[in-house]
């Protein structure tokens, strides 16, 4: 599995425990940005991930920021991205199981590190459920076109 990862300034701490975790689990990723707390405009980490999981570049992505709200309303634009905002392990997995998301939003600013690494590690372990779910989301690529 390759997983993009990326944030603006107020999810950047978060998105560093991220990449640990991911290191930890010898799962392959690229870190978009952004590097540092300097502020910066979260639309433009957002779409250049989001781009790059909708060509199939990446598995899936994982976007912080302070909220995970702005972020995920930006990768949502692009063509086949399912972002789903989650702050808690049911949402995560229902996500995965039956939304097939492939974007994660976070907050920082709204969770835990502890949870947020839990909701991680329950979202890029869950595979998408398909049946009457698969019908669903065509519904919802539909939309896009």
């Amino acid at each position: 599995m390759k997983v993009a990862v990326g944030c603006d300034h107020g999810g950047f701490h978060l998105k560093e425990a991220i990449k640990g975790l991911l290191e930890k689990q010898g799962i392959e990723y690229k870190d978009f940005g952004t590097y540092s707390t300097d502020s910066m405009d979260y639309p433009d980490v957002a779409k250049t991930l989001a781009e790059a999981v909708a060509v199939g570049e990446f598995d899936r992505g994982i976007l912080t920021c302070g909220t995970g709200i702005g972020i995920g309303i930006a990768a949502n634009k692009v063509k086949g991205i399912r972002a789903a905002l989650c702050h808690d392990t049911f949402s995560a997995h229902a996500s995965r199981e039956h939304n097939n998301a492939n974007v994660l939003t976070m907050g920082e600013r709204v969770i835990g590190q502890g949870l947020a690494l839990e909701i991680v590690d329950i979202w890029l372990h869950t595979e998408f459920e398909g049946g009457r779910h698969a019908k669903r989301v065509d519904k919802i690529s539909a939309i896009e076109e």
